[in-house]
C-alpha cells in the first residue's frame, strides 16, 4: 500500500477576523468593565482601570508587527455589548457567562460550520476524526453531521489535549487508513477551535494577560488517504512527555469557561528537549543530521517566543521557520487548528518543491512535545 498522506485542506474563517489592536483595545476595555463591576465603581474607576491593563498589555502582549489579526465568531467582542452579551455581559457577571452558556454557544457555532463544511453532495468518508480543545457536547457537531446526512461513517473524537492536538489526530487517522481493507480509505480530521469562548476578564493576572493577548479562533478540514495527487506524505511520528513539567502549562474547565496556565520556562523547557527530540524523530524515518538541517519546519506557534526560541536551539534559517511565522502573523494561536494552517500553506506553496523534508513540531499539556516528518510529493 502506498504511504498514506495529507492533502484536501480546506480552511473557513471565523465571522470577524479582528485587527490585533482592536483586540487588545477590546480586553482592556472588558477588564475595566469586570472590575467596575466587581469594585461598584462609576466610569472614571472604570476607565482608569481599563488604562492600567491597557498599559500592561503593551508590554506583555504580542502587538500587531508579531499578530496582525484574530479570528473570531463572537459578535460581541467586535460589538461591545456590557449588558446584554451572551457571553461577556460583564455588567451583570464580570467572569464571563458560566461554562454551561459558553458549551451552549460552542454547540451551535460547531454545528453550523459542519454543515458548512459539508455540501449537500459530499461523499462521505470512512472516518471523521473531531479535534477541538475549546468545548464538548454528545452528540458532537461532527456526529450530528453524519446522522442528518445517514452516512455510513465512523466519528472519533479527539478532544482536549491542546494545541498539540492535530498530531495525535493524524496518528490515528494513519492507522485507520493503513488498517482498512478499502484501498480507496477516506480518513476526514476536522478542527473545531473557539478558544474567544474563554476569557475570563475579571482575572488581571499578566500570566491571563498574555494568554489572551495569543488565542483565536480557527476551522479547518482535510484528509488522511492515498490519494496519488498532490500531498504531505506522513513518514514519521514521535511523541514525548518532558520529566518534572506537569504544572508547566494547564489547560482545565473552570466554572467560567476554561482556562489555561503558562509558566513563563515554557520555551526553555521546550529547548532543552528539542534537539534529541528532533534527532529521535528524523532517525525513525531512517534520515540523517544532515536531513535535518535541510528540512523545512512548521512549529505550532505557541507565541513568538516559541518560535524565536525553536529557530535559536534548532540554528535554523529564519526561512526555514517563515510560514509558522506567518500563520502567527495573520490569525494567532488557533490552538490545534494552527498546525494544518501551516500544513496547507506549504503545500499549496510552490517554493517548497516535491521531495521538501517538513518537519513539524508542536506543544502542548504534558509538557508534552510532539513531531511528525512529512515528506511534499506532487
Amino acid at each position: 500500500m502506498p504511504y498514506p498522506s495529507l492533502s484536501r485542506f480546506s480552511a473557513t474563517r471565523p465571522r470577524h477576523d479582528v485587527p490585533q489592536t482592536a483586540i487588545l483595545a477590546w480586553l482592556a476595555e472588558a477588564h475595566g468593565e469586570a472590575e467596575a463591576a466587581l469594585q461598584g465603581w462609576g466610569p472614571i474607576g472604570r476607565d482608569e482601570f481599563a488604562l492600567r491593563i491597557r498599559n500592561v498589555l503593551a508590554r506583555c502582549a504580542p502587538g500587531p508587527e508579531r499578530i496582525a489579526s484574530r479570528g473570531c465568531s463572537l459578535d460581541e467582542v467586535v460589538r461591545p455589548q456590557w449588558d446584554d452579551g451572551a457571553i461577556y455581559d460583564l455588567r451583570r457577571h464580570p467572569h464571563g457567562a458560566g461554562t454551561a452558556a459558553r458549551a451552549t454557544r460552542f454547540a451551535e457555532l460547531v454545528a453550523a460550520y459542519f454543515q458548512q463544511a459539508y455540501g449537500p453532495d459530499e461523499t462521505p468518508p470512512q472516518d471523521l476524526i473531531h479535534v477541538t480543545c475549546t468545548g464538548y457536547v454528545s452528540p458532537s457537531g461532527a456526529q450530528r453531521l453524519v446522522a442528518a446526512r445517514r452516512w455510513p461513517t465512523r466519528v472519533t473524537h479527539a478532544y482536549h489535549m491542546g494545541c498539540y492536538a492535530a498530531m495525535p489526530a493524524v496518528r490515528v487517522a494513519h492507522g485507520l487508513v493503513r488498517a482498512s481493507i478499502d484501498a480507496d480509505a477516506r480518513v476526514d480530521i476536522v478542527h473545531t477551535e473557539l478558544c474567544s469562548l474563554h476569557l475570563d476578564p475579571a482575572d488581571h493576572r499578566i500570566e491571563q494577560l498574555v494568554v489572551q493577548s495569543l488565542f483565536g479562533d480557527g476551522f479547518i478540514r482535510y484528509t488522511m488517504s492515498t490519494d496519488p495527487g498532490p500531498g504531505l506524505r506522513l513518514l514519521a511520528s514521535h511523541e514525548q512527555i518532558v520529566p518534572d513539567s506537569a504544572d508547566a502549562m494547564t489547560w482545565v474547565v473552570g466554572d467560567h469557561g476554561m482556562k489555561m496556565t503558562l509558566a513563563r520556562d515554557v520555551p526553555e523547557r521546550i529547548a532543552l528537549a528539542l534537539p534529541r527530540f528532533v534527532a529521535a524523530l528524523f532517525r525513525r524515518a531512517g534520515r540523517d543530521l544532515a536531513a535535518t538541517r535541510a528540512a523545512v519546519y512548521a512549529v505550532h506557534p505557541g507565541g513568538p517566543k516559541i518560535i524565536d526560541r525553536v529557530g535559536e536551539v534548532l540554528e535554523l534559517d529564519p526561512a526555514q521557520i517563515a510560514t509558522s511565522r506567518g500563520v502567527l502573523r495573520d490569525f494567532g494561536n488557533m490552538s490545534s487548528a494552527t498546525l494544518p494552517h501551516i500544513w496547507m500553506r506549504l503545500l499549496a506553496d510552490p517554493a517548497v518543491a516535491p521531495g521538501t523534508l517538513i518537519a513539524s513540531l508542536a506543544f502542548g499539556p504534558g509538557l508534552t512535545i510532539c513531531g511528525a516528518l512529512f515528506e511534499k510529493h506532487s
